[in-house]
């Protein structure tokens, strides 16, 4: 089976061209198998290009690297585009840029558009703020979880909690550094007040235009960046009043432009995706 690796700000992915049928070529075993940093590709997830459904023009599936499949991936589908774009232009049918795909995914309809500086611009749609939308149980099913208490490692945390279509929950720092994101990172994502399970960012504001994130990514663990994550972060910085509408969310491997417009209530992600190399493995474990 034929496969090419991409990365979007280090966040890297095995991309399949499963076109030719409606479920991916691969089970969630052997997609772990394949991203097994020793003993496989290694990636910190497999995403399968497969047919539209509806009006869309594909759509997008993903296993985690632990074999989970989340709903969405910001990166991801940065990643998914750019892929796209080699399948066309290698069939005789190169977008004309700046192109906009239109993809199903598990968290709706979302739309990346190929900019033509390389870069790709993502309309991620609306944040959803409400607890059962999430969901987690830290406030009623129709109220927001806005800097509220949570306790994780016996230590009391602020956290506000926002869905890109993924469950993301987001604690201010004063200091990125010292943070024991291995320590802290399974136990925010397995607490029992996030019944899906769910990621974690931390968030440290150096200008209300400009945060710097760390994140333990659900199914995955620490990842270089989480384009959802930043997304969610964003919003959570404004909810909080620490940042502006429009802000650099700089990650471990990168910087993100993050926009929540106050006029469409929209989020939209600008960052780049970056082909690595081909291959050709068998897909037995």
């Amino acid at each position: 089976m034929e496969f090419s690796k991409y990365h979007g700000l280090g966040n890297d992915f095995i991309l399949v061209d499963n076109r030719q049928q409606p479920t991916p070529h691969l089970s969630p075993e052997q997609a772990a198998a394949w991203c097994d940093r020793h003993f496989g590709i290694g990636a910190d997830g497999v995403i399968f290009a497969l047919p539209g459904q509806g009006d869309r023009d594909y759509t997008m599936r993903i296993y985690n690297s632990d074999g989970s499949e989340p709903e969405m991936c910001g990166n991801g589908i940065r990643c998914l585009a750019r892929f796209l774009q080699r399948l066309e232009t290698a069939a005789g049918h190169p977008p004309t840029l700046p192109h906009t795909y239109r993809i199903h995914t598990l968290a709706g309809p979302i739309s990346p558009t190929l900019q033509a500086n390389g870069l790709v611009t993502v309309d991620m749609g609306p944040p959803y703020l409400l607890a059962a939308e999430i969901p987690t149980t830290l406030a009623s099913p129709d109220s927001r979880v806005v800097d509220l208490p949570l306790t994780v490692a016996d230590q009391s945390w602020r956290v506000t909690a926002v869905s890109m279509g993924n469950p993301h929950c987001v604690t201010f720092v004063a200091d990125l550094e010292p943070l024991p994101l291995t320590h802290l990172g399974p136990q925010f994502e397995h607490h029992p007040a996030f019944p899906q399970r769910v990621n974690a960012e931390f968030i440290q504001v150096v200008r209300p235009d400009y945060l710097r994130m760390r994140v333990w990514e659900r199914g995955a663990g620490i990842t270089l960046a989480c384009g959802t994550g930043a997304c969610a972060s964003l919003v959570a910085g404004v909810l909080t009043d620490r940042c502006d509408r429009t802000a650099t969310i700089e990650l471990p491997g990168g910087n993100l432009e993050i926009t929540w417009s106050a006029l469409d209530n929209r989020v939209y992600m600008t960052g780049p995706a970056q082909w690595v190399f081909d291959g050709r493995v068998n897909p037995s474990p």
